[in-house]
């Protein structure tokens, strides 16, 4: 990946510089660089153990990087809806007590908030007595509450059926037009990752290839890309750099074993 020119950086919602992390003496990531702009859609693709949510969690601070910075735009507010949340059946809860949680936002932003995400009859439900989709959709707008300007997306629609899969990021591109934020998010969908994304970053443990859609699914060091199952589950068996390589197509670097089943 080309280094970006301060310019490039300025403009940038979030920039991304070389990180590399480690947990423990296992290095999850290594030397990643990437950008987002002002209302692009970024998926990141990759299988098991390549890192990608722990990409996202050190973009909202919650792992800290070996090595590299992580450059947000002056007053970046970012929105985050994890892959998914455990909620205890026994703790009393409801989705507004939810959306208030950490403090501080009001009982209009709550309502417009749940309203936006397509839920505005669950105010008094119960948190634990949602469905899988009723709760993405919660985790959603507890997202939207702050107005984010970069939503951050960990697979949101993993464990939903194909047609409410559809529905969700239907939903997502809804926010996207009315809002104007930016998406970078984790998706093993084909269908989504081709229609929704301005660009496409494959990561395995490091920056294998990106692009637009276009250019990842034809380029010829690109191996691995096809659905499975009803939902079109993304998996990546193996692929090559976006750069030149012998005729043996190996890339020189050290790659986490590969599965069938992305992460």
């Amino acid at each position: 990946m080309p280094l970006l020119h301060r310019d490039a950086r300025l403009m940038s919602l979030l920039t991304v510089e070389n990180l590399s992390v480690r947990y423990g003496a296992t290095q999850v990531l290594r030397d990643v660089s990437l950008n987002v702009e002002p209302g692009e859609v970024v998926t990141i693709v990759g299988p098991n153990g390549s890192g990608k949510t722990t990409l996202l969690r050190a973009i909202v601070g919650a792992v800290s990087g070996a090595a590299g910075r992580i450059v947000p735009a002056p007053g970046l507010v970012l929105g985050y809806v994890p892959q998914r949340l455990h909620i205890d059946p026994t703790l009393p809860i409801t989705v507004t007590r939810f959306l208030s949680l950490p403090g501080g936002a009001s009982k209009a932003d709550k309502t417009a908030a749940l309203a936006r995400a397509g839920v505005p009859d669950l105010a008094q439900r119960q948190m634990s007595q949602l469905s899988g989709g009723q709760l993405q959709r919660v985790l959603l707008a507890r997202a939207l509450v702050a107005k984010p300007q970069l939503l951050l997306l960990d697979e949101p629609t993993a464990g939903l059926d194909q047609p409410g899969s559809a529905a969700f990021y239907q939903l997502i591109d809804d926010v996207r037009r009315e809002t104007g934020c930016a998406v970078l998010m984790i998706s093993h969908e084909l269908h989504v990752v081709m229609s929704a994304s301005d660009r496409v970053i494959c990561l395995n443990g490091h920056v294998c290839c990106h692009g637009t859609p276009e250019h990842v699914s034809s380029a010829p060091e690109y191996r691995a890309l096809f659905g499975t199952g009803t939902g079109g589950a993304l998996a990546l068996y193996r692929h090559d750099h976006d750069h030149a390589h012998h005729h043996d197509e190996s890339c020189g670097h050290d790659h986490p074993p590969q599965t069938k089943a992305a992460e």
